[in-house]
């Protein structure tokens, strides 16, 4: 190496060739900051507007200022193990500035540098709470049953079903997919959806937890972008029966395990056997096995069990099923049969 190579041709310093790394670091802009900066928020959910697109956050606005005035830093390609501080200071509730210093390496000389950026935070509504404002929707679904009226149970479940789905997809970033309202009528329960997808994600989920079956319903209401757009009716119709009904067929006490298509997957309460039979809606319901009543066996003998009754406190006497064990001193649970007077031992 020559002597010309080994000196820095602007300061005379030491160099491996051409400008020494401190005045290289003299000529570079290493450190640009935007001056003022933006931020568009939702008075109403929180959400943040990035260019035009808006986006939930749990952020507070001290976190989000930091993010801000971390994305308008700009540092050289060349900087190495930058350290990055930010302070911030609210001026007013329109207004934030956020002091930052920058320290690092470059060409392996040390550096150093600060900046100051104004935040400027702005209030719009969103989309999403625009058009939950406004009620819009795209479909309702309406959820009935076969020749009776659902029971509180079904819609507490409907409606917890469609809260679940709708929380999973706003959790998943799908923004405009929501419950617009719920409206619990003579007939059943209405759920006002602004999407066909959540529309369908619901129905589907309700009839595979409850049972029955979902049609839909399109009605043109006219073209958007040069798209057709449709408001769809999801009519979901339950069963007769529901799971865990009793329900006496001919003679016999049966338990509603399942309810597919137009069959029926039941166990005999008498003698403990599961069968698949063809729906039939003409059965006489004793009720749910969510709303038997617990009773103390005080004794057996043979084939012959006593129970406490727990309203009278009498003991009454019964044949044990087969497919339920008794012991002295345990709990059963039970439904009445108001036409024969008799305990049906459900578990």
């Amino acid at each position: 190496m020559s002597i010309q190579e080994s000196f820095c041709p602007k300061c005379g310093g030491p160099s491996e060739g051409g400008l020494c790394g401190r005045c290289r670091v003299e000529q570079t802009e290493w450190l640009v900051c935007d001056p003022r900066i933006e931020s568009v928020r939702c008075p109403t959910c929180g959400s943040l507007k990035y260019k035009s697109k808006w986006t939930d956050t749990d952020r507070d606005q001290q976190e989000t200022a930091e993010e801000l005035a971390l994305g308008a830093v700009h540092l050289h390609e060349d900087v190495r193990h930058p350290d990055i501080g930010i302070a911030t200071r609210d001026m007013s509730p329109n207004r934030t500035v956020a002091q930052v210093t920058v320290a690092g390496t470059l060409y392996d000389v040390p550096v150093k540098g600060a900046c100051t950026i104004e935040i400027a935070w702005k209030k719009e509504q969103c989309d999403r709470c625009c058009m939950f404002a406004g009620g819009y929707y795209e479909g309702v679904l309406q959820l009935r049953a076969t020749g009776r009226k659902p029971d509180p149970f079904e819609i507490g479940r409907g409606m917890a079903i469609a809260r679940s789905i709708e929380d999973a997809m706003q959790e998943a970033g799908d923004r405009l997919s929501f419950i617009t309202r719920t409206d619990e009528t003579r007939d059943g329960l209405d759920i006002v959806i602004s999407s066909q997808h959540i529309g369908q994600r619901i129905s589907r989920e309700i009839v595979k937890e409850l049972g029955g079956r979902v049609t839909t319903h399109p009605k043109l209401m006219g073209e958007k972008d040069g798209k057709a757009v449709y408001r769809v009716t999801y009519a979901i119709r339950l069963p007769c029966y529901q799971k865990g009904d009793v329900v006496v067929l001919g003679k016999r006490p049966y338990e509603i395990r399942e309810m597919v298509s137009s069959t029926m997957k039941v166990f005999d309460l008498t003698d403990g056997s599961s069968r698949v039979i063809h729906e039939d809606c003409s059965g006489r319901l004793l009720g749910n096995i969510r709303q038997a009543e617990k009773a103390l066996v005080a004794f057996l003998d043979g084939d012959i069990v006593g129970i406490l009754d727990p309203k009278t406190f009498e003991t009454r006497e019964f044949p044990a099923p087969p497919w339920l064990a008794f012991s002295e001193g345990t709990e059963v649970l039970l439904l009445r049969d108001p036409e024969t007077e008799r305990f049906i031992f459900v578990g």
